[in-house]
């Protein structure tokens, strides 16, 4: 969102007497036992955020009453050309997630207006601006009534619009897993355009014979189930074959005195056992990079997964020399 523009704004003098405090976040104003502390602080503070229409604050009224306490007329500032909508936003993003958190009461009451002035965003856009629960904001948006305007489609966090009934989009998702069994929940969500958390419990449902539609009935198709190799080696989060020959590769890769016993080899046991997370924790993970760094966590994963690709083409190419037949055993 607007927090890491605001990280790179340029700064500047400005007099304190000429910015005002209104429209803040906290419901109960500032924190007195803050000031002071900030106020004796030794080292330079931050440059506040001001909202350059208004000459409000957006981040840092502590700051600026430390500053008055402490006797000085100018303080640095970050001026934000944004809207008033925008500049609240900010203020709630940069005062949930770092300095002197914001209260649940005044992340329930930032929720509220932000669900009002941006109706088309989802639960989980506006959770990861508050430092709310998805499920929370939902609650707070049933509550809100009429009041809010029930759109069709929402706006995730990653920049998509979905519908708010996204029924014939599980249909989709459920038809797709029925007919490739093997495929991740990325592939099923990125054909469907549904969430991961929404693919995975249709993939659920489709191993279970349900309908993949919320309140369905049970679907005629076949029922798709993971291989059930021996529950000792096999991951279930990851599920299907490819998470059995991972951990097969690996265990034998562990036993192996030419790779356990060299610091080369333990090296690679390592990377390995680092790049081997099951599929929901590399979901967990993923949903958890503020989106600021998204494009720049994926172009390193990307440059990571290549030199992989890279490492196994080399491989591949000396097990062929090596064995003479052209063929080598790899993981799915």
């Amino acid at each position: 969102m607007w927090n890491a523009q605001a990280d790179s704004l340029p700064v500047t003098r400005a007099p304190i007497e000429s910015l005002s405090t209104d429209d803040s976040p906290r419901i109960s104003g500032e924190n007195e036992e803050h000031v002071r502390h900030l106020a004796q602080c030794v080292s330079p503070l931050p440059p506040i955020i001001v909202h350059r229409a208004t000459l409000r604050v957006i981040d840092g009224v502590h700051r600026l009453r430390a500053a008055r306490l402490n006797g000085q007329t100018h303080i640095d500032v970050q001026y934000f050309d944004g809207t008033a909508k925008d500049a609240f936003l900010l203020a709630v993003e940069r005062n949930a997630h770092h300095g002197l958190p914001l209260t649940r009461a005044d992340r329930n009451a930032a929720a509220l207006r932000i669900i009002r002035s941006h109706p088309d965003w989802s639960d989980r856009m506006i959770a990861s601006a508050t430092g709310l629960s998805p499920k929370t904001v939902g609650s707070i948006r049933r509550r809100s009534g009429d009041a809010i305007p029930q759109l069709n489609a929402r706006i995730g966090r990653d920049g998509r619009s979905r519908p708010v009934d996204n029924s014939e989009r599980r249909r989709l998702a459920g038809e797709y897993a029925r007919t490739h069994p093997q495929a991740t929940l990325r592939e099923i969500a990125r054909e469907s355009g549904l969430s991961l958390a929404t693919a995975r419990d249709v993939r659920e449902r489709v191993q279970k014979g349900a309908s993949p539609t919320l309140g369905g009935r049970p679907s005629g198709g076949p029922v798709h189930r993971p291989a059930a190799p021996a529950p000792a080696s096999r991951n279930p989060d990851q599920g299907g074959v490819t998470a059995f020959a991972l951990a097969e590769t690996l265990l034998l890769l562990k036993r192996d005195p030419s790779i356990r016993l060299t610091e080369h080899g333990r090296f690679l046991l390592r990377l390995l056992d680092t790049h081997a997370l099951a599929n929901r924790r590399w979901e967990e993970l993923v949903d958890r990079i503020p989106p600021h760094c998204a494009a720049k966590v994926a172009a390193a994963a990307r440059e990571c997964a290549a030199s992989w690709r890279d490492a196994a083409q080399q491989l591949e190419e000396r097990a062929r020399a090596v064995d003479g037949r052209g063929a080598v055993n790899t993981i799915a």
